[in-house]
């Protein structure tokens, strides 16, 4: 079973440089991470983005949809940042594939001590091993439909909307 995973940036990528916060897009931790954790599946990790999540243009959201569809893998993890993770999910979401496809990032950069994100791409590449076709989001131990949940800011956690 071969996993691809398309990073497009966000926390998880982060590296701050200072006090008031000056930070850029790092390489992708993902294939650190997957090493450090004796993963033994086949994967691929592909850069198509380094960029917060907030500065994501609608052709930057294109381009990300148009690597998960034109990707020949049928098991993708995207790596992207929190804050408008669901509504890139939701998008994708729109589209017809034959595909598992699991967004999943993190509340504080991979290179911080305290990070989740170790716990979420964990998450997300035991999810898209799993789960059937569809768009899920892997965040704080849950999986998610990006249709059904949201970002609770103030909480630093994704939870599902009830209506």
């Amino acid at each position: 079973m071969d996993i691809k995973i398309l990073t497009v940036g966000g926390t998880i990528d982060k590296v701050y440089f200072d006090a008031s916060s000056k930070y850029q897009i790092g390489e992708s931790v993902a294939d650190e991470i997957l090493k450090e954790s004796n993963v033994t599946i086949k994967y691929e990790v592909e850069s198509i983005l380094k960029k917060d999540s907030l500065d994501l243009t609608e052709e930057d959201r294109n381009i990300i949809i148009d690597a998960v569809l034109n990707d020949s893998h049928d098991k993708i993890v995207v790596t992207h940042g929190t804050d408008t993770m669901i509504e890139t999910a939701k998008q994708l979401s729109q589209k017809p594939h034959n595909k598992v496809i699991v967004f999943t990032g993190s509340m504080q950069p991979a290179r911080f001590k305290s990070s989740d994100a170790v716990f979420n791409i964990g998450s997300a590449i035991t999810a898209v091993q799993i789960l059937p076709n569809g768009v899920f989001i892997a965040m704080n131990g849950r999986i998610f439909d990006p249709n059904n949940s949201r970002k609770n800011v103030e909480m630093q956690r994704f939870e599902i909307i009830i209506k």
